[in-house]
């Protein structure tokens, strides 16, 4: 599917709350905010990372002008991070990698780092399909899933490896 970023808008952010509290995609993405129901705290960290210069994220959008999700990245440096959300009725369409490419396309910053829960093997699919490649696992406390789960880290390297 084609899909294109813009700046995130006032108006995206209901769609993503829907979209971050739907309960198979929260299952999914299992590393989520503590209670992805609090639309105050959800309010406020959109309102604290729209503000910070170093985060860039983007809403994504479809061929007819519909809100698919959100991408990102985030972090220092050595250590930037991306990040993406797509909503559920948009899975197996090709939308997240779509999304990926187009914030890889825009993000420069290389290394560039994921992660994702070891059992979520779309996501991880993405980002291979994008270039990441599993550097290890790591386990870590998946608030989605009250537990530590295992997760894959993985890493988009510079152009000749760097």
């Amino acid at each position: 599917m084609d899909v294109a970023l813009r700046a995130v808008e006032d108006g995206d952010l209901p769609v993503f709350f829907a979209h971050m509290t739907d309960p198979q995609g929260v299952l999914m993405a299992a590393f989520t905010a503590e209670d992805p129901s609090d639309r105050g705290r959800f309010e406020a960290h959109w309102a604290r990372i729209r503000k910070d210069p170093a985060v860039v994220t983007r809403t994504v959008v479809g061929p007819g002008g519909e809100i698919l999700g959100h991408a990102g990245a985030f972090g220092p440096p050595d250590e930037r991070e991306v990040t993406y959300w797509i909503g559920r009725e948009y899975w197996g369409r090709g939308c997240a990698t779509a999304a990926l490419r187009a914030l890889l396309a825009e993000v420069p910053e290389r290394p560039l780092h994921a992660r994702a829960a070891a059992d979520n093997a779309a996501s991880i699919r993405v980002l291979e399909k994008c270039g990441f490649a599993v550097t290890g696992g790591a386990r870590g406390f998946a608030h989605a899933r009250g537990e530590e789960i295992d997760e894959v880290l993985l890493r988009l390297a510079a152009p000749g490896g760097a």
